[in-house]
């Protein structure tokens, strides 16, 4: 057992356990790296980084390894990687590659961000920390340095031929599924060549390629960008090929459309839940209601919620203190990515409170300039959450699989539970903000008996359980509450497994 005290200030166990199955990968929680913007080799945090010029910054996987601590120390036990694949050395009308998704070669490496080395350094310096890394891919397109009307294919490896692509078309209909398979992303300036990934010779290509990458850099799972742009049949075989966890980018707010993706992907990112959860917390007015019941539509219409990832943001979206200003009402948010279903997700810089305007290029700043600061308000915040998750899910076995079960709402807050029985958490969030009355609320089933004494995680204040099992909160501060039985803090005695990992285990960007 470990003190209170001790367990506020987060000095909680940590467990290394090697794997890339989806049962794993529900267990861990993702930061979010832009390579080129997180850290460079020189560790200069004075190097200024203008995001409006598009171009390279010097960020690299060097950078990365001199800072995992930061990451770390965090809570987070998983690294998402930009991709890593060679793009165009030349600038393009919308600038320079600095963020992977323009490939041109599937064998090569982007040297802007290192070396072959640097790379399978950064995967064992993630292991030997007990992380995870994660890789972002393209399957989708290729890109060369011409125009839409004048693409030269030669340019392109290993597909260096137009037979091996759609002829070209432009996406004006997005209601069209056809459209969106077959048609080209990006735009006339840069075109986003798509590949035809019904073609026995590419799909044989890719399900070749992607195991060697895996195995080559011990990757334990895959980030699958324009997923929805490529046909339906073709992930399967791909995914298995690839034997490690897949999550498929599907940026839509339709929750049926997007959860039939999961039929042929491991798991999808969240964008049915995004759009609600950042309405209901960017204003006082925002509707907790409608974030309510799409957390419930992606229960049902889902074929597994608790592996969707789940964010506050990322690098196609305005920055989330962006679209949520105030501090109080950004920690709600953040706290219901953490601690409801699916696998966090949280986009470098935003523990940091960063506030790019708009989406591409404004929210892809550097995260140097911080200084790495571990003193800031959310990366305490985050710190907490991220650990007493872990922690919760070791000491409960029933923790992962069962779905959030949110028991109680009003027009202002919502309260969620997970877990069984007394080791159970519940969350309750508030969107009235941080200049509200000292408002009490209170919670009917909460799952607890009378008498049982919790500890709100956050604030490291006590909270008693009333008759019939309410709980009486004041949420005047605008915070969320985090809530654990004090009978249950502890570390216990987890083992450690270090042993049998499997290797196998565009503008648009």
């Amino acid at each position: 057992m470990i003190s209170i005290i001790s367990f506020c200030v987060i000095a909680l166990c940590t467990v290394q356990i090697f794997g890339a199955t989806s049962a794993q990968w529900r267990q861990r929680s993702i930061y979010q790296v832009l390579t080129d913007r997180y850290a460079r080799t020189d560790n200069d945090h004075s190097a200024k980084c203008n995001t409006t010029e598009r171009s390279y910054c010097g960020g690299t996987y060097r950078g990365l390894i001199n800072n995992l601590d930061y990451i770390k120390d965090m809570g987070f036990t998983a690294v998402w990687i930009s991709p890593i694949t060679h793009n165009p050395e030349e600038r393009l009308f919308w600038g320079e590659p600095y963020h992977g998704y323009w490939q041109d070669d599937l064998y090569r490496l982007n040297n802007r961000f290192g070396s072959e080395g640097d790379l399978k350094d950064l995967s064992a310096e993630l292991h030997r920390r007990g992380m995870y890394l994660m890789v972002d891919i393209v399957v989708n397109h290729f890109v060369t340095s011409e125009r839409a009307n004048a693409t030269n294919f030669s340019k392109i490896h290993p597909f260096n031929d137009k037979s091996f692509f759609h002829p070209y078309c432009e996406i004006t209909d997005y209601d069209n599924q056809d459209m969106i398979e077959r048609c080209w992303v990006g735009d006339a300036n840069v075109p986003l060549v798509d590949v035809n990934t019904e073609d026995p010779r590419v799909i044989s290509t890719f399900n070749e390629w992607i195991p060697s990458l895996v195995s080559n850099y011990s990757i334990d799972g895959l980030r699958i960008d324009t997923a929805k742009h490529v046909q339906k049949s073709f992930w399967p075989a791909f995914t298995k090929a690839a034997g490690v966890f897949a999550s498929g980018e599907v940026l839509s707010n339709n929750f049926e459309y997007t959860c039939d993706y999961q039929n042929y992907l491991d798991s999808v990112i969240n964008y049915p839940i995004y759009y609600p959860l950042i309405n209901a917390f960017s204003a006082t007015n925002g509707s907790i209601s409608a974030l309510v019941k799409m957390h419930q539509n992606l229960q049902t219409g889902c074929k597994d919620a608790t592996l969707l990832l789940t964010m506050g943001g990322n690098h196609d979206t305005p920055r989330i203190a962006a679209t949520i200003p105030s501090l109080q009402l950004r920690k709600n948010a953040l706290a219901y990515t953490l601690l409801s279903d699916g696998i966090p997700v949280l986009y470098q810089g935003d523990e940091q409170s960063f506030a790019g305007p708009t989406s591409d290029p404004d929210n892809r700043e550097a995260l140097w300039t911080s200084g790495f600061d571990k003193s800031a308000p959310l990366y305490q915040m985050i710190r907490k959450l991220n650990k007493v998750r872990s922690w919760v899910g070791r000491d409960d076995t029933n923790y992962w699989i069962p779905k959030t079960t949110i028991f109680w709402s009003d027009p202002h807050a919502m309260a969620f539970r997970r877990g069984s029985g007394e080791s159970q958490m519940v969350a309750i969030l508030t969107n009235n903000g941080g200049n509200s009355t000292m408002r009490q609320v209170e919670v009917e089933r909460s799952g607890f008996a009378a008498g049982t004494i919790l500890m709100d995680i956050i604030a490291c204040e006590k909270v008693t359980v009333g008759k019939d099992g309410v709980l009486r909160v004041a949420m005047g501060d605008g915070n969320p509450k985090v809530l654990f039985p004090v009978d249950h803090l502890g570390c216990g005695s987890a083992e450690s497994n270090t042993g049998n990992r499997s290797t196998q285990a565009a503008k648009k960007e």
